[in-house]
């Protein structure tokens, strides 16, 4: 476990990223950052939504040769320069591990490295994978991937980068003959080359330089061959006359908190005095105060925010053991609370997971029935627990809105609706990943040792969400684990009649595989003939209608070969509706009812009678049926008197979608063909 506050350059902490500009200016998020090689490793292809950054720049002070937040430098009170970012734009610091890897891949393709102790920044762009653009020393030096064909990690510098290495190094360096042409995405004949360095390889990324100009590009064929090749012997990739040279200061962490302290003062005045705001109601000050706390770095910083915040009040850790967490994780968070007195209440689901997997199968990204059963179970336990001397349970969560898409659009506090009774407040919604670990070495803070490790964020280790970079260190760190799981795995596809290499490459993580996936098969020819897309579609009763502890009554239900993303593009039109990715559930209010739709293909159904109980199931299940059968035909949009449906696709796709404008009229169902007939229609 390390301390947050370092004097060496190297001990620097991950997470999240967004994509890191200097002025050699970058595409926004979603495009490719350099022109496409063909049948390469290295192409960098749209794959995930983030929140959109409205702040998607940091600056650089040049004196001090350190990142700011805001654009004055407390250490020298000189203004530095603008450095801006692609979407996310949530940049952090490169950690131990990851320098690691960015050392061994420089020293490998160049021969050296020229980066040492440097401040690194990493800031994730879109990829197939874990992809990261590296900068130092306010300069955008190259992008870091995990490359999902090869299962490695690649390098490929920027023009800057490529730069900076030709000061250090005469390996994979190309020399091009002066010419007038523009060289950016040429291919060059060996007529054009004036030196090419013997230990150049076919697709290699090789440095070049043409006059005053240098740059980088791609090697169609080895060195030796270069003379007698029938073709072009490389392509450019970007070249221009901008120079690039590291600083000649070395900073250290310790001058990086200088440089920003005024700054993360503030983010952490602010974020204290919105939970005192909050908890300190007339209706909430009596109560206990839960802190949410993952053992990650965004609640390790909410929990220490909360406790100078209410230094009076009873604060408690809820830490969640779903019985497949990182040992790391678990250690980190009994010991923190140990160490500083916090009272830590943990729900431990124990053997759920592994009890449960032989029914549900491996979880996917569109699948997480595991969420169901360890997470929301246990928290659902305890916030019982809570609600018996309380009203209210208050909960402090480090949730931030630049994590991913689903977590944009939160409050800085809320009613959960998942949960009846429970009021979350989310104090650092709006910080970026490097405010979280600025504030972590401010504090001297004991953190998760799994971020020095080569993780962006600790959960579950065998978490469909999280990247095979990651799953790859699994294997490394915690053999034993990661063998009981790819057995589980292997076995399961070798019943599902799917390669070994279907699980080497993550394929297993999505129940229904998206384009940038069956693309990625395609080339490596992966089949996936024998997965398994949608089950038959049928809904059952598994628990007919019963009284409720709680009051009212309930009906449970299973449903098969529909997808969660269908049903909650129709669930509109029964009530409003909120989904949770994370859980893999959509809670649908209607007047005084509630239905909950689950990933695993669970319904459950409580009312405040029998009648409304079994008319609300049914009418569930006629909407289901109706979204599994829609031909996309068009009637229903005609007829909707508010403009409130869609069509997005045919039947293969999402068929029809209802919106939040839904008056709930009932007239787009009367006239729906697919209900009316669907006994006639296919499964």
């Amino acid at each position: 476990m390390k301390k947050g506050r370092t004097s060496s350059g190297k001990s620097q902490r991950p997470h999240n990223a967004g994509n890191g500009n200097s002025p050699d200016k970058r595409k926004s998020a979603g495009q490719k950052a350099y022109p496409a090689r063909s049948n390469s490793h290295m192409q960098k292809k749209p794959v995930q939504r983030y929140a959109r950054n409205e702040k998607d720049y940091i600056f650089w002070c040049t004196d001090c040769n350190v990142p700011l937040i805001e654009k004055t430098c407390n250490t020298c009170s000189k203004e530095g320069k603008r450095i801006d970012l692609s979407q996310p734009a949530d940049v952090r610091f490169c950690s131990p591990y990851e320098r690691s890897v960015l050392d061994k891949l420089l020293l490998s393709s160049f021969g050296c490295d020229p980066l040492g102790n440097r401040i690194l920044l990493l800031n994730k762009i879109p990829g197939d994978d874990k992809t990261d653009e590296v900068i130092v020393d306010g300069l955008l030096f190259g992008i870091l991937s995990f490359d999902m064909p090869a299962m490695d990690y690649v390098f490929e510098p920027s023009v800057q980068g490529a730069g900076i290495l030709m000061e250090h190094t005469g390996l994979k360096t190309v020399v091009l003959k002066k010419g007038s042409r523009h060289l950016n995405g040429k291919k060059v004949e060996f007529d054009q080359i004036e030196h090419i360095s013997p230990d150049v390889r076919e697709n290699d990324i090789v440095l070049l330089r043409s006059g005053n100009l240098t740059g980088f590009g791609l090697a169609y064929c080895d060195a030796k061959d270069a003379l007698l090749a029938p073709g072009p012997v490389l392509r450019v990739r970007k070249i221009d006359s901008r120079q690039s040279s590291l600083h000649q200061k070395i900073s250290s962490m310790d001058d990086v908190v200088a440089a920003n302290v005024d700054h993360v003062r503030s983010i952490g005045r602010n974020a204290i005095n919105t939970i005192k705001g909050i908890a300190n109601q007339k209706e909430y000050r009596e109560l206990p105060v839960n802190v949410s706390f993952s053992g990650g770095k965004d609640s390790l910083v909410v929990l220490d925010l909360t406790l100078s915040a209410l230094r009076r009040r009873q604060v408690k850790a809820f830490f969640l053991n779903t019985g497949i967490e990182f040992p790391e994780t678990v250690e980190f968070a009994r010991d923190y609370c140990r160490k500083g007195n916090i009272e830590l209440t943990e729900k431990n689901a124990a053997s759920d997971f592994w009890d449960n997997v032989d029914v549900f199968g491996p979880p996917a990204k569109d699948f997480r029935w595991c969420c169901k059963i360890c997470k929301l179970a246990p928290a659902n336990a305890a916030m019982e627990e809570c609600l018996e001397n309380a009203s209210t349970c208050i909960t402090i969560d480090g949730k931030r809105r630049y994590e991913s898409f689903s977590r944009a659009g939160i409050s800085t506090s809320e009613k959960n609706p998942f949960v009846p009774g429970q009021l979350n407040i989310f104090p650092i919604k709006d910080w970026k990943a490097i405010e979280v670990w600025l504030y972590i070495h401010w504090r001297n803070l004991d953190y998760n040792p799994l971020y020095d490790l080569g993780f962006e964020r600790v959960g579950c280790y065998l978490c469909p969400a999280a990247l095979s970079a990651e799953y790859q260190r699994l294997q490394e760190l915690h053999p034993q684990l990661y063998d009981r799981w790819q057995g589980f795995l292997l076995a399961w596809a070798e019943k599902k009649d799917l390669s070994p290499e279907f699980i080497s490459h993550g394929l297993w993580r999505w129940k229904e595989l998206p384009p940038k996936m069956l693309k990625l098969c395609a080339e490596l020819g992966i089949s996936v003939s024998g997965r398994e897309i949608s089950a038959p579609f049928s809904i059952n009763i598994t628990s007919g209608i019963s009284p409720c502890r709680a009051g009212g009554y309930s009906i449970e239900g299973n449903v098969q070969g529909l997808s969660l993303k269908k049903a909650g593009n129709i669930t509109n039109i029964i009530g409003s509706t909120s989904f949770s990715e994370e859980l893999g559930l959509i809670l649908v209010k209607s007047n005084s009812s509630t239905v909950k739709l689950f990933s695993s293909g669970s319904i459950v159904v409580n009312a405040e009678d029998r009648q409304e109980a079994d008319r609300l199931f049914a009418e569930v299940s006629r909407q289901l049926l109706r979204i599994h059968k829609c031909t996309a035909c068009g009637i229903c949009v005609n007829v909707c008197p508010v403009g409130a449906i869609s069509l997005d696709g045919t039947n293969s796709g999402n068929g029809v979608m209802i919106s939040d404008k839904c008056i709930r009229c009932g007239k787009c169902t009367v006239s729906c063909v697919a209900i009316k007939y669907a006994g006639r229609l296919r499964s």
